[in-house]
């Protein structure tokens, strides 16, 4: 049976990391409290919303984690071109994020999974939730339409090369209350590839739910490690308890 991975995810903002709340930037932080040692993998985002962000600090953020860090490391924010994939690669990464760039030119999953493979693309997808639960996925940190259904992006992105999903309903960002696992489980059950569900983990329950209901590949989180100081470790003794494979 494949384990289930606990994923940190860290947004950063001009190169400081913030915490947020439904897509919005918080409270800055330092990144001194992530429990590197104990996770599974780490994704880095750079979340940046105008064209004045330094990218080269996002940069040398990747490359410094890199260095210290033994997990894998996806990386996403402003990718558009094969030579966006290669410069983080270069800098440490082992996966790359996919969310805008994606939306607007689909052709580039495609491009990267024929030069690098599907196990390098992680396809994030952030779900707005409108009237009678009516889905659709947005772009641009969760600030534009596409038009596009949850589902059908999914499926397609698996068809055109993607190796995972990462699942983000935007109306549970930093509410600590839980994921979205009606959604999730959908998503995962249209899908052969792994889905990584992230929005609204506040404690090791929802991580178990997240598995159990959800149908989770992996449980992501960020918010909940500026309230605890809990380490993963400890979710991950939960998780073991209650019957779910993890990485120990």
């Amino acid at each position: 049976m494949l384990r289930k991975r606990v994923i940190a995810v860290l947004t950063l903002n001009d190169g400081v990391l913030f915490r947020t709340k439904l897509f919005r930037p918080d409270y800055r932080y330092t990144a001194n409290f992530v429990d590197t040692w104990s996770i599974d993998e780490l994704v880095i985002l750079d979340v940046t919303r105008n064209n004045f962000g330094d990218k080269n600090v996002f940069f040398r953020t990747v490359e410094e984690f890199a260095s210290r860090c033994f997990v894998p490391i996806s990386v996403g924010g402003g990718i558009r071109s094969l030579s966006d994939v290669k410069t983080f690669l270069d800098a440490g990464a082992d996966k790359v994020v996919l969310n805008s760039g994606a939306i607007e030119n689909p052709s580039l999953i495609e491009e990267i999974a024929f030069a690098y493979g599907a196990q390098c693309i992680v396809l994030s997808i952030d779900v707005v939730e409108g009237t009678e639960k009516k889905y659709e996925v947005y772009s641009h940190c969760a600030t534009r339409p596409s038009g596009l259904d949850p589902l059908f992006w999914a499926s397609l992105g698996e068809k055109l090369g993607a190796g995972e999903i990462l699942l983000t309903p935007v109306k549970n960002d930093g509410w600590l209350q839980g994921y979205n696992l009606e959604l999730c489980r959908a998503v995962a059950d249209e899908v052969n590839i792994p889905v990584l569900i992230l929005g609204g983990a506040g404690n090791w329950q929802h991580f178990i739910d997240g598995v159990n209901i959800g149908n989770a590949a992996g449980v992501c989180t960020q918010n909940i490690y500026h309230f605890t100081e809990s380490s993963i470790q400890s979710a991950k003794s939960v998780m073991a308890a209650a019957g779910i494979p993890v990485r120990t």
